[in-house]
């Protein structure tokens, strides 16, 4: 591996584990709200009044599900962040598919309809978008290099 490729997947990783981190943490602010103040915190371009509401516990339930998969996506790749910094090809894979489907539904169903703001919600997919292109353009050169 080159030393452009090795700086391409530090690089990499450090966007992982940025993403990685704000990902736990928004897992744990959605763990320990209460329904409305968890879906405000989702979508914070909405008006906090207009989710203000006593919902079904069940509606609690799917929204501390939402927040264990976002804690859970997010301690996923900051791990498989560290391990792309060491060069491994796997976690460029795992890390690009856990973090990479996980925006992708977030950008189809919140982020398009407009329900979040731009920071930090877009900002975050647009590094992951750049942490997969990064670590899959070192891939596949290194894999053409062989």
């Amino acid at each position: 591996m080159t030393d452009t490729q090795r700086t391409a997947l530090k690089i990499a990783t450090v966007l992982w584990v940025i993403w990685g981190l704000v990902h736990a943490f928004a897992g744990v602010v959605v763990l320990s709200s209460d329904a409305s103040s968890g879906f405000a915190a989702i979508a914070d371009a909405v008006d906090p009044a207009a989710l203000a509401a006593e919902y079904h516990p069940a509606a609690g339930g799917i929204l501390n599900q939402h927040g264990w998969n976002l804690l859970w996506f997010g301690v996923a790749t900051v791990i498989g962040g560290v391990l792309i910094w060491r060069g491994n090809v796997t976690a460029i894979w795992v890390t690009g598919m856990v973090g990479g489907l996980a925006d992708l539904g977030y950008l189809l169903f919140v982020d398009f309809p407009g329900y979040v703001n731009f920071f930090p919600g877009t900002v975050m997919t647009f590094i992951s978008g750049a942490a997969i292109l990064l670590s899959f353009r070192v891939w596949f050169t290194a894999r053409r290099a062989r």
